[in-house]
C-alpha cells in the first residue's frame, strides 16, 4: 500500500475516532462533580453522527474510543487506589457503548437502535461483571435537569434511553442542514483531485451534486426530540409516591474528619469519637426533638461481635438520650478473614430492634473476587478480609416506621430502592462512608444516585455519611439540606412518609428493555429498506478514465 493511501487511511480514521472521543469527554463532563447536563445531548449526536454509513469494525471502534473519553474522565477516582487497575476498569468499561455502537445500522433507524442499544448496555454494565458499575452513568447527569422526572416511569434506564434519543434527534436535524449548506457553497466546483487522477477537466454531469436530504431527517428528529419532551412532561405528571401519611423530624449526622483515607489509617476510636461528639447537640435539653438519626456506615468497627458490647451500650444509651430511632453502621468479626458490614436499629428505649447486612459489596474494596489467584498478582493487604454478602429487602422494622435501607455503594443499583419500596417502605436511608476517596466525584454521583432513587421510588430519602457529603431528599429528588465535605455537621429536616407507588416501582425495568430491544430491531428493518449506492473505488475510477 502507498504512502499516500495510507496517510488518507489514517486521516480518514482520525476524522472518525477524534470526534468520538471529544463527544465522550463532553459526556463525562455532563456528569458530576461537573454538573454540566445540557452537553448530554450533543455529545451523544456526535457519536451518531460518526456511526453514519461506517463498517461493524468502524462503528465499534468510534463506540469504544467514545466510552475511554467518557469513563477516563467519569471514573478517574479508580485510579487514587490501582493507577494500572483504574486503567483495565476504564478500558473494560468502554466496550460497553462499543458493543452498543456495533449493534447500530449505519444509516436509516439509526436514532431509535442507538437508543435501544445504548439501554441495553447500560443495564449489561449495570449488572455485569462481578455485579456491575453504575457509577459513571450517563443517568447521574441527568439527575439535575429537566428529564429527571422520567426516572417515576422508566428508571435510571430511561433517562439513558432519552439522553441518546435526543442525541440521534439533534443529530438529525443538524447534521443534513449543515451538509446542504456546504453544498450549497460547492455548488459548481470540481471534486477535489479529479484532473490528477484523470487527467481532464470533471464533465458537467460530475460538477452536479446530488441534493442532500433534509426534509426526511428533520422530520425523524423533530419527532424524535418531541418525544424526549413528552416524556420529560409525563414524568412530572406521573404517580410520585401519594401524599404524605405521616410526618417526622430526621437528623444525618456526619462526624467530620480527613479525606483520602483507607479504614486502616484511621484510628476506629476517633471514628466513633467524633460521631458521638457530633451527636452530642441532640442531647442538649434544648436541642432539634427528633425520631430518627441516622449514623453513616462503618462507623462503629469493632474486632468483637457488638452483642454485649461496650459500644451496645453506649449506642443504646445515646438512643435513650435523644429519644429517638438511632441507626448506626457497625462491622464486626464473622469468622476467619471474613466480617459483617451491618446498619443497626436501636429503640428510643435503647433496645436493638433490627439489623441489615449489606447485599451488594464492592468488589476489591469490601472483597477480593478469587482472593487465592489474585492475592498472587497484587498487594490485598488494603483489604485483608471479605465482607458477607447479606440477604433480603433492606427493610429495617423500627419505631420510626420501614425504613428502606441501602448501605453505600447500593444506592447505585435501583433495584435495591425499589425491592425495599415494594416490601413496604414509606423512607429510604442510605449509610455510607466514602471517606477514602480524596475528591468529590465519588460523593457527587452519589447524591445524584440518591435523588434518582427518591424519584424512582417516590420516598423521601436520607444519606449520611462521615466525612460528607451527608443530604435530605424528598420524593420529588430535590435537595433539601446538603453537609459540606471533611466538616462536622448535622443535617435535621422534617421528612414524609409515604405509601404511594410510582410507575416504575410497579413495573421495573423489564418494559422498558424490551421497547429497547424492539428499537434496535426496527432500526435494523429500517436500514434493510435503504437503498445503498455502493462505494466509488480508486481502482474503478483509474479504469474509467483510461491510460
Amino acid at each position: 500500500m502507498s504512502r499516500d493511501r495510507l496517510r488518507a487511511r489514517a486521516a480518514r480514521r482520525a476524522g472518525i475516532l477524534a470526534p468520538a472521543l471529544a463527544g465522550g469527554v463532553a459526556m463525562a463532563l455532563s456528569l458530576p462533580p461537573f454538573g454540566l447536563w445540557v452537553l448530554a445531548p450533543p455529545a451523544a449526536a456526535v457519536l451518531w453522527w460518526r456511526l453514519e454509513g461506517q463498517s461493524v469494525r468502524e462503528r465499534l471502534a468510534s463506540g469504544w474510543v467514545f466510552g475511554l473519553g467518557c469513563y477516563a474522565v467519569g471514573l478517574w477516582w479508580v485510579t487514587s487506589f490501582n493507577v494500572y487497575g483504574g486503567i483495565l476498569v476504564m478500558l473494560v468499561e468502554a466496550l460497553a457503548p462499543a458493543l452498543a455502537a456495533a449493534l447500530v445500522p449505519p444509516g436509516r433507524g439509526r436514532t431509535p437502535a442507538l437508543a435501544g442499544a445504548m439501554v441495553l448496555l447500560e443495564a449489561t454494565r449495570s449488572a455485569w461483571p462481578l455485579g456491575g458499575l453504575p457509577l459513571g452513568g450517563v443517568a447521574l447527569g441527568q439527575a439535575s435537569g429537566p428529564l429527571a422526572d422520567a426516572a417515576r416511569v422508566g428508571g435510571p434506564l430511561l433517562l439513558v434511553g432519552l439522553v441518546w434519543l435526543a442525541g440521534g434527534g439533534l443529530g438529525a436535524l443538524v447534521v443534513p442542514a449543515v451538509r446542504a449548506l456546504r453544498q450549497r457553497r460547492m455548488a459548481g466546483r470540481e471534486p477535489a483531485g479529479w484532473r490528477e487522477l484523470t487527467g481532464e477537466a470533471p464533465p458537467p454531469e460530475v460538477r452536479r451534486l446530488a441534493p442532500v436530504r433534509v426534509a426526511r431527517p428533520a422530520l425523524a428528529g423533530a419527532v424524535a426530540l418531541a418525544v424526549v419532551a413528552g416524556m420529560g412532561v409525563a414524568g412530572g405528571v406521573a404517580a410520585d409516591g401519594g401524599t404524605a401519611r405521616s410526618t417526622l423530624v430526621v437528623a444525618a449526622v456526619q462526624g467530620g474528619g480527613q479525606r483520602g483515607l483507607r479504614k486502616a489509617d484511621v484510628d476506629p476510636s476517633v471514628v466513633l469519637a467524633a460521631q458521638v461528639d457530633a451527636t452530642r447537640p441532640l442531647l442538649a435539653p434544648r436541642g432539634p426533638r427528633v425520631s430518627l438519626v441516622v449514623w453513616p456506615e462503618d462507623v462503629v468497627s469493632l474486632d468483637h461481635p457488638l452483642s454485649g458490647s461496650q459500644e451496645q451500650g453506649a449506642l443504646a444509651s445515646l438512643a435513650e438520650g435523644v429519644h429517638a430511632t438511632l441507626l448506626a453502621g457497625i462491622t464486626e468479626p464473622a469468622g476467619p478473614g471474613r466480617f459483617r458490614n451491618q446498619i443497626v436499629a436501636f429503640s428510643p428505649a435503647g433496645r436493638m430492634v433490627d439489623h441489615f447486612e449489606k447485599v451488594h459489596r464492592v468488589p476489591f474494596g469490601e472483597y477480593v473476587p478469587w482472593r487465592g489467584l489474585v492475592r498472587h498478582l497484587a498487594d490485598l493487604s488494603a483489604v485483608p478480609q471479605d465482607a458477607v454478602a447479606g440477604h433480603g429487602d433492606g427493610v429495617l422494622h423500627t419505631p420510626a416506621g420501614a425504613l428502606g435501607t441501602m448501605v453505600s455503594y447500593e444506592v447505585f443499583f435501583a433495584d435495591r430502592g425499589r425491592t425495599a419500596v415494594r416490601a413496604g417502605a414509606t423512607l429510604l436511608v442510605v449509610p455510607t462512608n466514602t471517606s477514602s476517596y480524596s475528591t468529590a466525584q465519588v460523593p457527587t454521583q452519589e447524591v445524584a444516585a440518591a435523588r434518582l432513587q427518591a424519584l424512582s421510588e417516590g420516598r423521601d430519602l436520607v444519606l449520611a455519611a462521615p466525612t460528607g457529603f451527608s443530604a435530605l431528599v424528598n420524593h420529588d429528588g430535590r435537595v433539601l439540606a446538603r453537609s459540606d465535605l471533611t466538616r462536622r455537621a448535622v443535617l435535621v429536616g422534617t421528612l414524609a412518609r409515604r405509601q404511594g407507588h410510582t410507575v416504575y416501582e410497579r413495573a421495573g425495568d423489564l418494559p422498558l428493555l424490551v421497547l429497547a430491544g424492539l428499537a434496535v430491531l426496527g432500526g435494523w428493518v429500517a436500514q434493510l429498506g435503504e437503498p445503498t449506492a455502493p462505494r466509488p473505488r480508486l481502482a474503478r475510477q483509474r479504469r474509467q478514465a483510461g491510460p
